[in-house]
């Protein structure tokens, strides 16, 4: 709407033991060029010295509001900030990651282009990776922003199931804070940073009647360093990301999604983690093994046996440990999806990012086999 530009926008940043980048991300916050902003610094029982910096922030700039708590998990952060927010709009920022400058003011001039009362402004964002030295950082932009591009008109998620086939991202977009209320959605207070990103993601998108989406990334995500997940030592980091995947399944049952490519998008998602889990822990691993079965179980044969976009690699170990037969067709189909896909590329970004995405495609391709060949 016409004065989303001008809005207040409430920041909710929670906090543990970022001392290392807390100072960087919360310098791109208060140097937004867009000044209407409510930024909440919530302390969420650090032992190092985040709580000097957020106090040393909160005496100099009058638009930051601190909060000092026991250690409670980023859900339960992120749901005091929520409690104490009064902005028409709501921004998650973790504190290890920045902004590019413009971010709030770009995406809510964006918005006020639009006659309709906008749910949810999405972007991508850039990737931060080999972080830890200064000398080998590298970014780039996340593959989402290859796939979409800018908004024309307000949209729902059955438009763009994609939008939760990718990372969760939650921090990436900014969502109207009435509409929060009005769903009723808070985030789920897991111990720990416990992945509560994503159920949010699933409430938010599965329940937003107008997103809109603007293809710049402004948000910078440092990602995991390479190996820094692997060989996981509890029973409870092995299964997590299929426990946070049965969760967001029984959401979106709780809501009432019943579009395929909604829910298809989701069975992505699932494969998505199940090949994470074998990198990180092992092909072989019975306790990834059983969760894989677990939650392909909940799967419906007949949509997975038309996910064209499933690499053959994961669509073969589905049927593997499901035990079914290869769809006849599996081959013929995904070769058509990846022909379709960089013709649709090609029409909407140009020959670049076309190249850009096979290459992406060929590397994922290559690191599934070499996973499933291990051993």
């Amino acid at each position: 709407m016409l004065d989303d530009a001008s809005s207040l926008v409430s920041v909710i940043v929670p906090i543990y033991n970022a001392q290392k980048f807390l100072r960087q991300c919360l310098d791109s916050i208060c140097n937004q060029t867009h000044k209407g902003l409510e930024i909440i610094l919530i302390d969420d029982g650090c032992t190092d010295d985040s709580p000097a910096i957020i106090d040393e922030y909160a005496a100099r700039d009058p638009r930051i509001k601190a909060v000092h708590k026991e250690n409670g998990g980023y859900g339960a952060g992120c749901n005091r900030g929520l409690q104490m927010a009064t902005g028409r709009w709501v921004s998650i920022v973790e504190p290890d990651d920045y902004l590019d400058l413009p971010m709030y003011q770009e995406m809510l001039d964006f918005a006020s282009t639009f006659d309709q009362k906008i749910d949810v402004i999405k972007c991508p964002w850039t990737e931060v990776s080999l972080w830890d030295d200064p000398d080998t950082t590298l970014t780039a932009p996340c593959p989402l922003a290859s796939r979409m591009i800018t908004s024309e008109k307000p949209f729902t998620l059955k438009d763009r199931p994609t939008l939760i086939a990718t990372h969760p991202s939650i921090w990436s977009a900014i969502y109207r804070r009435d509409f929060l209320n009005e769903k009723g959605i808070r985030f789920i207070e897991y111990p720990g940073a416990g992945w509560a990103d994503n159920p949010f993601l699933i409430e938010t998108m599965c329940q937003a009647e107008s997103i809109i989406y603007l293809n710049n990334c402004y948000y910078n995500y440092r990602i995991d360093l390479p190996d820094s997940t692997r060989h996981h030592k509890t029973k409870d980091l092995v299964t997590r990301p299929f426990d946070r995947w049965v969760t967001m399944l029984d959401i979106m049952k709780r809501i009432g999604v019943k579009d395929e490519g909604i829910i298809a998008a989701h069975y992505d998602r699932g494969f998505t983690y199940a090949y994470g889990a074998e990198y990180d822990d092992g092909v072989d691993n019975p306790l990834v093994v059983e969760n894989e079965k677990r939650i392909f179980g909940m799967m419906d044969p007949r949509i997975v046996e038309r996910m064209s976009e499933l690499p053959l690699v994961r669509l073969r170990r589905y049927c593997e440990l499901m035990g079914r037969p290869m769809p006849r067709h599996a081959v013929l189909a995904r070769s058509a999806y990846l022909l379709g896909s960089a013709k649709a590329t090609v029409d909407a970004f140009g020959v670049g990012k076309v190249a850009g995405l096979t290459v992406r495609h060929g590397v994922m391709t290559v690191r599934d086999k070499m996973v499933h060949n291990k051993q």
